[in-house]
């Protein structure tokens, strides 16, 4: 049985699975950002928490491979991280990552429009934003923000 689950669970049906997985809970946000499904699983920890499943499962894969400390190379220049992201395991857990924080900070951008009436064209370019570009989409947003608002505030 766990030989079949683990043929399953190749790299690329990890990315087919998370990457086509998270668009419903994206078009959740940008349709129905306040309804009880959106809030149940979008602005709770569920779907972060299923990315890191299989964050943690790469990870280990890498590590039975013995290659767990190239990873660290990272740090150490661009040429580094180009090394590491023509490793397909590596490259797939920094695309958890972006699909996860992505999805995060989308959910952030969605109560926050809520608790400050944004219009919703102006949210859903914000949640298009940042579901294509990641941090451009947040800052669209902070910008939008400060005029709803009334304020410029850095830490909330």
């Amino acid at each position: 049985m766990i030989n079949n689950f683990e043929t399953y669970l190749t790299l690329e049906n990890i990315f087919l699975f998370s990457n086509w997985g998270v668009i419903p809970f994206w078009l959740l946000l940008l349709f129905s950002p306040n309804s009880t499904v959106t809030r149940f699983l979008v602005h709770s920890i569920l779907i972060p928490l299923l990315l890191g499943v299989a964050y943690v499962y790469i990870v280990y894969q890498i590590y039975l491979n013995n290659n767990f400390l190239d990873g660290f190379g990272l740090y150490l220049g661009l040429d580094n991280l180009y090394a590491i992201f023509s490793d397909e395991s590596f490259l797939l857990i920094f695309w958890l990552h972006f699909l996860s924080i992505s999805l995060f900070v989308g959910a952030w951008i969605a109560r926050d429009s809520l608790r400050y009436s944004i219009p919703k064209p102006f949210t859903a370019l914000s949640l298009i934003l940042t579901y294509f570009t990641g941090p451009l989409g947040l800052f669209f947003h902070w910008i939008i923000r400060i005029f709803f608002a009334k304020k410029i505030s850095l830490n909330e």
